[in-house]
């Protein structure tokens, strides 16, 4: 789709580096721009409501709700309470994967060799799981916490067997993602590679976050017309903010 400009007034930006992690509270009415910089990145997110921080992004109520296995624009993030906590409102990329979940330090040893900070200080090699759970303690959230995530700028694709493939290239740099957020959500993210990816070289692409007020989803808006189950979702999100 053809991109379009950030806003003028855009509140903070924020990059991640390649492997490195993130979380922060964006609020209802805010909006994402998630850029790739270098081309390749994949960044792992989960959401949660930071007032009830059990009430967390569902993975299979977002794909069969929407009739999709991937996301990508006019598609929305469910909370396991029939929630619609973000929406997907631009799209460069055309495929975000749902589900492949993160890295482990296990995959990334078996991948690239034993890695340590004592040897190796900022250049040890990170994993998304151990990512993750370094920003959920923070907020008191641990390994229960952990639940399918978002890779965005990943695409695995199957086979007719139902095989699993990582497309290479599939991110250009330059490349975005715009998320709005239709609750307050506690967003935590890992820039480390994609479970799936073959890469010889631990080179993590980086990633920058670009904040702005978008307001709220319109009665036209086409993440909500999207399909009947969206528009129900939205209904149950304004009802909670009542």
């Amino acid at each position: 789709m053809t991109a379009s400009s950030l806003p003028a007034d855009i509140l903070w930006e924020e990059v991640i580096p390649g492997g490195n992690h993130w979380s922060g509270l964006i609020r209802r009415g805010t909006a994402l721009r998630i850029t790739d910089l270098e081309g390749g990145a994949n960044l792992s997110a989960l959401f949660y409501n930071p007032e009830d921080k059990l009430e967390r992004y569902n993975m299979p109520d977002t794909l069969k709700a929407q009739h999709t296995a991937f996301l990508t624009a006019g598609h929305v993030c469910y909370s396991d309470m029939g929630r619609v906590m973000c929406s997907i409102i631009e799209d460069t990329v055309g495929w975000h994967d749902t589900f492949c979940g993160v890295s482990d330090a296990a995959m990334i040893a078996a991948r690239f060799g034993p890695s340590s900070f004592q040897t190796q200080r900022n250049a040890m090699y990170r994993n998304g799981k151990d990512g993750m759970l370094v920003e959920l303690a923070k907020y008191g959230l641990g390994k229960r916490d952990l639940v399918a995530n978002v890779n965005f700028f990943s695409k695995a694709q199957p086979d007719e067997a139902g095989h699993l493939t990582f497309v290479r290239g599939h991110s250009r740099a330059g490349d975005h993602v715009d998320v709005r957020f239709d609750m307050n959500v506690l967003l935590v993210v890992s820039a480390a590679p994609h479970p799936l990816d073959d890469a010889t070289a631990y080179k993590p692409a980086a990633v920058k976050l670009s904040a702005w007020h978008s307001g709220l989803a319109a009665d036209d808006d086409p993440c909500r017309t999207h399909c009947e189950q969206n528009q129900r979702g939205f209904i149950n999100t304004e009802r909670y903010y009542l």
